[in-house]
């Protein structure tokens, strides 16, 4: 019936919602205008804290301990928001990282 709708059905100017509004990406051509934005990707091992006296101590061949176990997943950032889990490996004669668990963030 046309008088029959539910308030999720209207925005907040209480207009029916339009169609381009309401679905998602249909291809990837539609994402194509965020292509060439820049995003700042990260990967941690793991982490350390020093005082300053121990890090000037530093030098060539010094070890510092992280709080990671070696074969533990990394965290992978993208824009500073853990985003994924992963591996270290080896492509050829330099490192990489592979997403072995993505991390469903809670929107705020």
């Amino acid at each position: 019936m046309a008088g029959d709708f539910e308030l999720n059905d209207f925005n907040a100017e209480g207009e029916e919602p339009r169609d381009e509004l309401v679905e998602g990406p249909r291809s990837a051509r539609d994402l194509e205008a965020v292509y060439d934005v820049p995003v700042q990707v990260s990967a941690v091992l793991g982490k350390s804290t020093l005082q300053v006296n121990q890090l000037l101590k530093l030098g060539r061949g010094a070890v510092v301990e992280l709080d990671r176990k070696v074969g533990e997943a990394i965290d992978i950032y993208v824009n500073n928001r853990l985003v994924a889990r992963g591996e270290v490996v080896v492509v050829e004669d330099r490192l990489g990282v592979t997403m072995t668990e993505i991390i469903k963030a809670e929107r705020t």
